[in-house]
């Protein structure tokens, strides 16, 4: 992936958080996949500007440690903890190049981390190294894009984004143009890899127990906006969640 274009969003990137498919799809279904943390040990791999590393703390985890290969996303979630103290850690690194931790975690965090391998080699690396940074029996949630998303599908822009193939193909799977639609637009390019690409890596590494989680709209999304506005969404998820065990 480009560390420039994660290094010129920084700061802007927790707009995301306010977008409806975030704020109502994303941020609850992966919170109710990692459960409870109380007393618990979490890495949060391409951890951006902090976001679940403070919520799980927040709710009880006992020590978190966030890595992102951006220095300027690292900076960020700092100036965050700086201004509301947590004790979360933050360092810069790449997960396929991961130094050897000082300790082994509980649960591992990867939201929008494994699509962004360049090739198969690459993700295959990054899942051996979280595999080796896990306690035995410890967890890797995952989210990304659904790999058999429909571009095709009604657009998404009404949720806040748009997710369009570039039309470029590489190893893992087709090559992802994600639009954020805040003021202004933010957009970056990642990859939507196969299915049997992200199960393979993983197993390759030591994982099992792989299950695949969909994507879910809470109940106050539907409050808020109804539940035929989310009909598209539920139909065609841009997301999905993927849950293992070391």
């Amino acid at each position: 992936m480009s560390v420039q274009q994660y290094d010129e969003i920084g700061e802007a990137f927790e707009g995301f958080k306010s977008l409806p498919l975030t704020r109502y799809g994303e941020v609850p279904s992966f919170l109710a996949l990692v459960g409870d943390v109380k007393g618990r040990s979490v890495l949060d791999l391409a951890s951006g500007t902090g976001f679940y590393s403070r919520e799980l703390m927040r709710r009880g985890a006992a020590e978190v440690l966030g890595i992102d290969i951006s220095g300027e996303m690292v900076a960020a979630a700092q100036r965050f903890e700086d201004r509301e103290p947590l004790g979360v850690r933050y360092e810069v690194g790449d997960v396929s190049e991961l130094r050897a931790l000082d300790r082994r975690f509980d649960i591992a965090l990867g939201v929008q981390l494994l699509n962004y391998a360049p090739d198969i080699a690459a993700m295959e690396r990054m899942c051996r190294n979280v595999h080796r940074s896990l306690n035995p029996g410890g967890e890797f949630l995952v989210l990304a894009q659904k790999p058999d998303y429909r571009f095709d599908g009604p657009s998404p822009a009404k949720y806040g984004f748009l997710c369009e193939a570039t039309g470029e193909e590489i190893e893992t799977g087709p090559r992802v143009r994600i639009t954020a639609l805040l003021d202004p637009p933010i957009s970056f390019v990642g990859t939507c890899p196969r299915r049997e690409v992200y199960e393979d890596s993983l197993r390759a590494a030591g994982f099992g127990e792989l299950t695949w989680v969909p994507l879910e709209v809470s109940e106050a999304g539907v409050r808020e906006f109804g539940a035929d506005f989310w009909a598209d969404c539920l139909d065609n998820p841009p997301f999905e969640l993927l849950r293992c065990r070391a």
